[in-house]
């Protein structure tokens, strides 16, 4: 598995070796990301086989993006089981990379 990283102007704000990779999106495990530059939205949509989203905004020395991270606090299905607590992160605001 290739190594995944997201990095936010400038700043690396996930990192690892061990990810879900989900319809296009690297799902980070909760303990790779630097989830202190995270302030709560009220944003949340719903997919039909994994459940409710919550987002959360990014904040880096004083750059926000809204809404540009999501994550699963609980799911619908067994298929979308591994997604629980993972976070994603919108490409057209965070830079995500495997490499």
């Amino acid at each position: 598995m290739p190594h995944a990283t997201a990095t936010f102007n400038g700043k690396t704000i996930a990192d690892t070796d061990t990810y879900e990779f989900v319809e296009g999106n690297v799902y980070f495990p909760p303990s790779s990301v630097d989830q202190t530059i995270f302030t709560p939205s009220e944003h949340h949509t719903y997919c039909p086989w994994k459940g409710q989203a919550s987002y959360n905004n990014i904040v880096v020395d004083g750059k926000e993006a809204k809404d540009a991270a999501w994550y699963y606090p609980e799911t619908i299905t067994e298929k979308a089981m591994p997604l629980k607590d993972f976070f994603a992160f919108y490409k057209t605001k965070v830079d995500v990379k495997m490499e």
